[in-house]
């Protein structure tokens, strides 16, 4: 595979590598993804809009510069913009790959950091240098303009060309929620929401925090993803509800999508509207409770994404699909191209109680 380096989300020539529950293996153009579900199927987007979360500044103590990466915060509620998990970096920007990005001068709990109109203190060192808890000075409607204002979105070297924050927004961003663009919806526009409509392909959404997909260091990557909150409309519960009802698949919009389905099912009495916190990993010993596919981007072995597709299908078959990308020179990052994973039948067939147990407490919830 390719690094993607044109902040461009919707290119005429975007494949889709497409896997089907016996693990075939088939290339179409991304802009065909409605021919490739069928009609009953559900698609469910996150519709987090992205903060311009790259905030440079100055460690006050030092005056060494620094920029800090806003990586996660307790709740997806309006007014809860005081504290957030952060990433700092020394001296330095997008330009320079983050693995080689130096580390920030040593913090600690008091450290003020001087951030363009914003000033915030250290709370909390989480257990790694780069990693801290912050908080920033002021109500929080001053801290969310000083963030517009000041930020810019979180960007890595492979695309050099500064990005504007409409280049990580999706079609569908609403709520401020997320850190790093849920980039699977970058494949969405409104033709193909109504060719999805045509083909009798149910649409819903979700709301959740994506965040930092790399830190650049072994150590703090291998923690990804962080504790990241969401929130499941009613309207997305019933919808899958009765996806089930009609045996149409459930599929997942990107990664964030799964892992906040997955955590809601989890919980005590099944998948319910409402708000959470995604603490869980999916990966090959995950037994999948509500998804039935997946649309992602296409990810390097290794990483937090690329593992949670092992919970679709078994780890002969994704080989095979990393072969395959590789072998077609697929674009990968945020703008690259796209995978549609059906989960394998073998699975489908392991976690079938699952899956009835949990349309029958959904079907409970949306009746009381």
């Amino acid at each position: 595979m390719k690094a993607a380096t044109a902040p461009v989300q919707r290119p005429r020539d975007a494949r889709l590598l497409v896997v089907d529950a016996r693990g075939g293996v088939s290339h179409r153009l991304r802009s065909a993804l409605a021919e490739a579900l069928a009609p009953g199927d559900l698609v469910v987007a996150n519709d987090a809009a992205t903060w311009p979360a790259s905030l440079a500044g100055t460690h006050v103590a030092t005056g060494e510069a620094i920029e800090v990466r806003l990586a996660g915060r307790a709740s997806l509620a309006a007014d809860d913009v005081r504290t957030f998990s952060a990433v700092v970096f020394g001296a330095g920007d997008h330009r320079t790959p983050t693995e080689q990005r130096p580390l920030p001068p040593p913090l600690g709990v008091g450290d003020a950091l001087a951030l363009g109109p914003l000033a915030a203190r250290v709370v909390a060192v989480l257990g790694h240098p780069r990693l801290v808890a912050l908080r920033f000075d002021g109500d929080a409607d001053a801290i969310r303009a000083g963030i517009a204002r000041h930020g810019r979105p979180v960007q890595y070297a492979h695309v050099e060309a500064p990005l504007a924050l409409w280049d990580v927004w999706t079609r569908i961003a609403a709520l401020p929620a997320a850190f790093e663009p849920p980039s699977a919806g970058f494949a969405l526009d409104w033709r193909m929401l109504d060719r999805f409509a045509a083909r009798g392909i149910a649409f819903a959404t979700l709301t959740h925090a994506a965040g930092l997909s790399s830190t650049g260091d072994p150590a703090l990557d291998a923690r990804l993803p962080l504790d990241e909150p969401y929130v499941i409309p009613a309207a997305t519960v019933a919808a899958i509800a009765a996806a089930r009802r009609r045996g149409g698949r459930v599929v997942a919009l990107g990664t964030t999508v799964a892992r906040a389905l997955e955590h809601a099912a989890s919980q005590r009495g099944g998948l319910r509207a409402g708000s959470g916190v995604a603490d869980n990993r999916i990966g090959a010993s995950t037994r999948l409770a509500v998804v039935d596919a997946i649309v992602s981007g296409t990810h390097e072995p290794g990483t937090s994404h690329h593992a949670l597709l092992a919970a679709f299908v078994s780890a002969k078959t994704l080989a095979r699909v990393d072969a395959e990308l590789e072998a077609g020179g697929y674009r990968t990052h945020e703008f690259g191209d796209s995978v549609l994973i059906e989960r394998a039948a073998v699975r489908c067939g392991r976690d079938a109680a699952v899956a009835r147990g949990w349309a029958t407490l959904a079907d409970a919830a949306l009746a009381s």
